[in-house]
């Protein structure tokens, strides 16, 4: 039998979950199971919560448009969230939510909009950010929603930053022609220590936030290679990179 269950819609709830719960369904959802999707009674949904893992449920239709899931048991124990924090600096909107989704998929458990110099925009929908990392969830089979958090400048969040945590530091200048082995020498996989990075902004960290950055123990920073990336691909280039060499994808 597959470890996971594709075939089944995903749903996040607010409420409870045990077996035997009865789950009214706002009306977008039961739009969507009952008029998108066309499931009928009795089928099969998963829902999760955040906090009491995932359990199956079946489709209830109590009225032409209305509907509710009846819970019936848990096909997974709830996991903490990774121990990841991803800092970036805002970028517009259909890139942010571009960001959030991916960084959601990628593990991170933690993630903090941060203002620097050359941020393209710092009114930031924070909810927004949440909806795209729930969608995010629901999607990849995610069990425990990342903390999502209001935007601070630089110095702030670098402050915020346990001291124990190593800061992997996007920097297109930094002299590392091989960034594993640069992570390798920054930690131990055997026993990485937990783990945040930063990305910065299209126009690049100004020589004062590099040199707070590097100023800040238990950092190290990190050329991606030959190429300018965007803040968006750099994104997910750098978490994949630092989830292989000292996260949870060894």
């Amino acid at each position: 039998m597959p470890a996971y269950d594709f075939k089944a819609p995903r749903l996040h709830v607010a409420a409870d979950l045990g077996a035997g719960t009865v789950l009214p369904l706002d009306r977008a959802q039961a739009n969507y199971l009952l008029n998108v999707l066309r499931r009928g009674p009795d089928d099969p949904v998963l829902v999760f919560n955040g906090r009491d893992g995932e359990w199956r449920a079946g489709l209830v239709q109590t009225g032409r448009k209305a509907a509710a899931l009846r819970v019936v048991g848990q096909t997974r124990p709830q996991t903490r969230a990774p121990d990841l924090h991803y800092l970036f600096a805002p970028l517009k909107t259909a890139r942010l939510d571009y960001l959030a989704q991916k960084a959601v998929e990628m593990g991170a458990g933690v993630i903090r909009p941060v203002i620097t110099r050359y941020t393209q925009g710092e009114r930031i929908n924070v909810e927004r950010l949440r909806a795209n990392a729930l969608e995010a969830a629901e999607q990849c089979g995610v069990l425990a929603l990342p903390a999502i958090s209001e935007p601070v400048r630089l110095a702030a969040a670098l402050a915020d930053l346990a001291s124990d945590r190593l800061l992997v530091f996007c920097d297109e200048d930094a002299p590392v022609a091989d960034p594993v082995r640069a992570l390798r020498a920054a930690a131990d996989p055997a026993a990485a220590p937990p783990l945040a990075v930063l990305v910065g902004p299209e126009g690049g960290f100004s020589e004062e936030e590099r040199g707070l950055i590097r100023a800040r123990a238990n950092t190290v920073a990190l050329s991606l290679g030959p190429r300018i990336l965007r803040a968006d691909t750099a994104a997910v280039a750098v978490l994949a990179l630092v989830q292989a060499v000292l996260g949870d994808g060894r």
